[in-house]
């Protein structure tokens, strides 16, 4: 509690002088501004390349955390592509699909050489492809407009702002990522407009699958999305409401969302959770400030989860068949994640017409096993899971939506009682709307 007091106090003055560079490519707020910039269609996409340097194996058993191992990554994590379509000014098509990994592939073949002329199937290739959004908007007037199909969850700071240059590190923020889905997308209808200095969204989408809640991640992988169809005997109600209005320091935006959903009829088999409702609920807070001159960058935000009836949901998680895909591992009552991250614009030193490089520092503490269930059968959380994380880097802009990052990442885990892990990271990263008619 001192470390999360400590925190929420270098946030307050944080979040004070500091400045949110954006470049929403669908925007969930302020509908005049997201569509009145093209006439019929648009299309673009952003993406991001990184390579890192680790000291540290993923294997985190031993009874000192992960071991060490010098080990080296490259990925794409993600490229998008994107395209708006306006049937009339009032109605709009809006969609994104995403290619996580450099997607996803399969071969079928006849094997002839030591199988006799047998088919097989073999992945090619891992990673995801995903309808990312796919949804029409009724854009009534700037106070209530409506949405229908499949759209961006806007609960914390990186989902509602996700692009990549919506943030410094090379990749999102580990512990809102990890905690929670990212990026979070369901299907369902949703509310949306301003009202003076308040923007807002209101959503009713398909929820969290309950055997899909897992120990390292809490929430982070009870997407739906596993299967062809989701439930929707039980969705959930996502709220979010964002203020512009502080006069002291203009173009500070302070948030916040909340997310509740009774997820035990979402489950493949709802039958096997008949006896309890699961009731989770989250709650984000954020803010980010635009300066006038875009030098000085900051953000800071904290998510902190609630699961009722964990114990029971780990009891009957632990049962699931091995065919089934879903994990077997202890699920705690509450997660948590907060951090912050801060950058100045070093060429700003140089003169107007210098590149902007920001170097950053950023600070996060997280933990999917926050607190377990009084009474429950695991009374003491993993605190292997429990990480801190300094990260500092700079990052390059090339052109106003190309940058360049690089940074080195020390992670404290279990408050230093395990092992600690090194990261060292470069990435490059764009953003853009290549057609506008």
């Amino acid at each position: 509690m001192k470390r999360l007091v400590n925190f929420l106090t270098l946030a307050i003055c944080v979040c004070c002088p500091v400045l949110a560079q954006e470049s929403d490519m669908n925007s969930t707020v302020k509908a005049k501004e997201v569509y009145d910039d093209y006439q019929k269609f648009r299309f673009g996409g952003y993406g991001e390349m990184a390579a890192s340097y680790l000291d540290y194996d993923w294997n985190w058993t031993t009874a000192n955390g992960t071991a060490k191992r010098n080990r080296g990554e490259i990925s794409i994590p993600r490229f998008i592509l994107a395209f708006d379509y306006k049937f009339s000014p009032k109605w709009v098509l809006s969609s994104e699909i995403e290619f996580e990994y450099g997607g996803t592939g399969a071969a079928r073949e006849i094997e002839w050489k030591e199988e006799n002329g047998e088919y097989e199937t073999e992945i090619e290739k891992g990673g995801e492809v995903a309808l990312e959004q796919f949804h029409i908007s009724y854009l009534m007037n700037k106070h209530l407009n409506f949405r229908f199909g499949h759209m961006i969850v806007p609960v914390g700071l990186t989902n509602t702002h996700h692009e990549p240059l919506n943030f410094f590190g090379v990749y999102r923020p580990e512990g809102e990522t990890t905690i929670l889905p990212s990026t979070w997308h369901e299907t369902g209808v949703a509310l949306f407009g301003d009202l003076g200095n308040f923007d807002y969204e209101l959503q009713l989408v398909s929820g969290l699958d309950p055997q899909a809640f897992r120990t390292e991640n809490w929430a982070g992988k009870a997407t739906q999305g596993a299967f062809e169809i989701s439930n929707f005997t039980s969705p959930a109600f996502v709220a979010r409401v964002n203020y512009n209005g502080v006069k002291a320091f203009q173009g500070l935006r302070v948030g916040a969302s909340f997310y509740y959903d009774q997820m035990a009829k979402n489950g493949t088999k709802p039958t096997r959770n008949s006896k309890y409702k699961f009731p989770v609920t989250i709650f984000s807070a954020d803010a980010q400030y635009k300066s006038v001159n875009n030098n000085l960058i900051a953000r800071a935000n904290i998510i902190y989860g609630n699961l009722e009836d964990s114990d029971a949901l780990t009891s009957i998680n632990n049962g699931s068949s091995n065919a089934s895909g879903y994990p077997k591992s202890t699920v705690a009552k509450n997660a948590i994640s907060y951090g912050g991250e801060v950058g100045y614009n070093i060429g700003s030193f140089c003169g107007k017409k210098a590149p902007k490089i920001y170097p950053f520092v950023r600070y996060e503490f997280y933990s999917p096993m926050y607190k377990m269930e009084k009474g429950g059968n695991v009374k003491v959380a993993d605190k292997r899971l429990e990480k801190s994380l300094i990260t500092a880097g700079l990052n390059y802009y090339a052109l106003p939506n190309l940058v360049i990052k690089a940074d080195y990442t020390h992670k404290i885990v279990g408050g230093g009682d395990y092992n600690s892990q090194n990261m060292a990271s470069i990435g490059i990263a764009y953003i853009g709307w290549f057609i506008k008619k």
